[in-house]
């Protein structure tokens, strides 16, 4: 499939999940209340991630989704920081702007091609971000929302990066 009609898949395939939400929301309006969100001063940001997004799809730039996603991904932990008043979370947070650069990776290879090499290296960004997240979340004590099984979150991580690491090598040689 060719740049242009990969991207004008995409672009079509967003707009109908919008006009199908859309049209949810408004046969049944308590489908809006899923999501829960408010909205408040942050999803400015998001809404300017997924703007830069549908300019890259019109104009086939299909590395716009680099940035677009972590605009986006910022305005995330910002609603998550405005919502529940914990600013402090920066102090982790931070560590999950590798990821965004992964997911938009990926999506860039979605939409314009080689998605091969694109699924590799935004893969081995998620894995770094989760890296970072894990030390510095830890460092800062975010685990607590796990309750009494808080202390286990870092082990339950560092069993899946094992995992990954065997998964990752034996694909590797083939």
């Amino acid at each position: 499939m060719e740049k242009k009609n990969r991207t004008q898949l995409v672009l079509g395939l967003l707009l109908i999940i919008v006009a199908g939400w859309l049209i949810a929301t408004r046969i049944r309006p308590d489908l809006a209340n899923i999501l829960n969100l408010t909205f408040e001063w942050p999803m400015w940001v998001m809404l300017a991630g997924a703007a830069l997004l549908v300019i890259g799809l019109l104009v086939g730039a299909s590395d716009m989704a680099i940035p677009a996603c972590i605009v986006a991904g910022i305005g995330g932990i910002l609603y998550y920081q405005n919502a529940s008043s914990n600013w402090e979370s920066w102090a982790y947070m931070w560590t999950l702007i590798p990821g965004f650069v992964g997911v938009g990776r990926i999506l860039s290879g979605i939409i314009g091609g080689d998605f091969k090499a694109s699924l590799k290296e935004g893969l081995n960004l998620l894995i770094t971000c989760a890296i970072l997240f894990t030390i510095f979340a830890t460092i800062f004590n975010a685990w607590t929302v796990f309750g009494p099984y808080s202390a286990y979150v870092p082990i339950a991580l560092l069993f899946l990066l094992g995992i990954w690491l065997i998964v990752r090598g034996i694909l590797r040689n083939k």
